[in-house]
């Protein structure tokens, strides 16, 4: 590297925020190092080719917007197919229709109008005050639901026994009274057809980048070298823990490679009992129609989150939210710019991220 070189913007980190800031800087005549930490762009969407299967590494990666300017500019860098979501839940053997809606309520109660079903689950819900998420669960969906198809996979997934969660976390759960099995809502769905990679291949086309760097290591090098700096890493991170370890929810996988053509049937199937380990089985071929005569398989398992572990999911309860603040007072004080969803400790659908990335750049130049 030309230590005498400087940058207009080194970019921390080549997922999302990071790629589409370089992407849209270069364009506007900056210039731009991009330093992240992986061996590999793209974040957690990065997928990879295990023998011709386009395998989403990270977990399944769904694109899914309401908002044409956001899905007009992501298409610009692949072509899309029209996925849509279909996940199955597996309890004790028995198989039901995510989203909750009227296969779901077929079986567990053998109703077959929405009148009857919504007459169920009325006899059920809490009709409390909501202060966690099993009581916003409960009221959503009643005892029956709840108990098979969201306790133990809760359980699971936050290690955490539903009532210490905010119920903010089963908000995002659809339930609907018609047969339609689409888990999103949105107007435009699909995955690029070919996996991400690509994408973020062409936002960082001429763009100087590189991987296996920590910033955090040598921040005073790098720092000294560019005129701004846009960190997407954890905050807590950068600022040394000063308030303490913000807390994640993190999964890990375990891969199979498989010479059978089709293990599940379906692209993503809950295991929704509390004795299997795992969460989720992701079949990756489904993702993008492909037709090997074999399969590629990821088992999820729910992580205990320390300090080395991926970060994925931010636990955003009341403890954590105060302590993240405090360090988004530090943050504002900093000359730094903090973006994407570990600098801003928040959840980010793909489409979020893209409108907070762009909206930023735009507001920088």
């Amino acid at each position: 590297m030309d230590s005498t070189r400087k940058y207009d913007y080194i970019i921390v980190g080549a997922g999302f925020f990071g790629a589409i800031c370089a992407y849209e800087l270069n364009k506007r005549g900056k210039s731009v190092l991009v330093l992240e930490k992986r061996n590999h762009i793209g974040g957690n969407s990065f997928t990879e080719d295990v023998s011709g299967i386009h395998v989403h590494t990270y977990g399944p990666h769904i694109f899914h917007t309401n908002d044409k300017r956001i899905w007009e500019w992501i298409t610009q860098f692949a072509e899309f197919n029209q996925f849509q979501l279909n996940p199955v839940a597996n309890y004790k053997d028995e198989i039901y229709s995510l989203p909750f809606n009227m296969w779901t309520f077929n079986k567990m109660w053998g109703v077959t109008t929405p009148k009857e079903a919504q007459e169920k689950i009325n006899e059920q819900r809490f009709d409390g005050k909501v202060t966690n998420l099993e009581e916003q669960a409960l009221s959503l969906v009643g005892t029956d639901i709840y108990e098979k198809l969201i306790k133990g996979y809760t359980t699971k997934q936050w290690k955490k026994d539903p009532k210490e969660l905010p119920a903010s976390i089963i908000k995002r759960l659809p339930v609907r009274f018609t047969y339609d099995n689409n888990y999103f809502n949105d107007k435009y769905q699909g995955i690029p057809i070919g996996g991400y990679t690509q994408i973020f291949e062409k936002l960082l086309d001429g763009i100087e980048v590189k991987l296996g760097v920590d910033y955090l290591e040598e921040k005073q090098k790098w720092d000294s070298i560019a005129d701004k700096v846009i960190y997407t890493g954890p905050i807590d991170k950068y600022f040394n823990y000063e308030f303490g370890d913000l807390e994640y929810k993190s999964v890990r996988w375990e891969n199979e490679y498989l010479t059978s053509d089709n293990y599940q049937g379906c692209a993503v199937m809950n295991y929704t009992d509390i004795e299997t380990p795992y969460t989720r089985i992701i079949e990756h071929k489904y993702f993008d129609n492909q037709n090997q005569k074999t399969t590629y398989i990821s088992k999820e398992f729910p992580q205990e989150y320390e300090r080395g572990v991926e970060p994925f999911y931010p636990v955003n309860d009341d403890t954590n939210n105060d302590k993240y603040r405090r360090y988004k007072e530090l943050a504002d004080k900093d000359k730094v710019i903090f973006g994407g969803r570990l600098a801003e400790y928040k959840y980010y659908d793909m489409h979020q991220v893209i409108a907070s990335a762009l909206s930023k750049v735009k507001k920088l130049v």
